[in-house]
């Protein structure tokens, strides 16, 4: 699958896609519901497929103070589109020339004169162009005057209830790890490079690799039962403290899996861990020995946690 930014012409190979349009940060049963209609209408006309996002997220760019929000980095999303089937990422980049570009000129120039796109699919609360003025109503209109195919795809319900990203962040946020994995089809999971720590784990029998959280929003702070997929491609399994660690001073905000079954060094390597469930509140302990008690009685339950999946 190809990466393609979007202030690109295209090559050939490209051209006359249908394009999937959104953000499609959680990817999420929605999100996909999107996309498959574009994959399906792009196979069915002998097209390539195209799934467009945002990155960095229009919020960030309105609202930088904005606390992190984010559940996929742009490295999972291609991962997850090229899955899902499509031909390339359009990566547009939102910065102050994309917020002044008007509805009306995204059409025209982003699709039509940079892509040559035959046709898009978008969610039905779709918006786009300066100042939010462009609606799929609007993209029909524009569509019909410049031979773009235009569909629309209807929200998709769990639980009786509009899936959507913020049900998945409200989730996170309770630690309802079910909720979210169920909403998305795949655990919430963090990608990040292992960074060196304080050592403290490794002293106590745990050692951790630490992970920045970056741009990620912030689950509910406590201590999960994970799988840790690392760059060699395995999956293994763990428990990880995610939050500041208030057993140890300074406090510090960090990812610290620890993975079952593993002896090596992952310093400077890419891994992933995904969260399946939530084991308890962090919470700050007397001594290292209690502290070590508990981290044994939190190892056992991630074992049955994960055994049972």
């Amino acid at each position: 699958m190809q990466r393609v930014g979007g202030d690109e012409i295209v090559g050939e190979a490209l051209r006359g896609g249908i394009v999937a349009l959104g953000n499609f940060d959680g990817f999420h049963l929605g999100h996909q519901a999107v996309v498959g209609r574009a994959v399906k209408l792009a196979r069915a006309q002998g097209r390539p497929a195209i799934i467009a996002t945002f990155d960095p997220h229009p919020v960030r760019y309105f609202k930088p103070d904005a606390p992190p929000f984010r559940l996929t980095v742009l490295d999972q999303r291609e991962r997850l589109f090229a899955q899902a089937g499509a031909d390339a990422m359009l990566v547009f980049e939102f910065n102050e020339e994309l917020a002044g570009v008007s509805a009306e000129a995204f059409v025209t120039d982003r699709l039509i004169a940079r892509l040559a796109a035959a046709g898009v699919v978008t969610g039905e609360d779709y918006i786009f162009g300066k100042g939010r003025r462009g609606t799929v109503a609007m993209l029909a209109d524009l569509g019909r005057m410049h031979g773009l195919s235009v569909e629309t795809v209807g929200p998709v319900s769990a639980d009786g209830q509009a899936v959507s990203s913020s049900r998945i962040r409200a989730a996170l946020k309770d630690g309802d790890c079910v909720t979210a994995t169920r909403l998305m089809t795949r655990p919430f999971a963090i990608q990040g490079v292992v960074q060196h720590g304080d050592k403290v784990g490794r002293t106590i029998g745990f050692p951790t690799a630490n992970i920045d959280m970056g741009d990620y929003m912030r689950p509910r702070y406590g201590i999960y039962a994970v799988r840790g997929r690392l760059s060699d491609g395995r999956m293994l399994n763990g428990a990880a403290n995610l939050g500041i660690r208030p057993s140890f001073d300074p406090p510090k905000e960090l990812l610290e899996p620890y993975l079952f079954d593993f002896s090596g060094d992952l310093y400077g390597q890419e891994i992933e861990v995904e969260l399946h469930g939530f084991i308890r509140p962090e919470a700050k302990f007397d001594s290292l020995d209690a502290l070590v008690a508990q981290m044994n009685r939190d190892c056992d339950t991630a074992k049955a946690l994960l055994h049972a999946l």
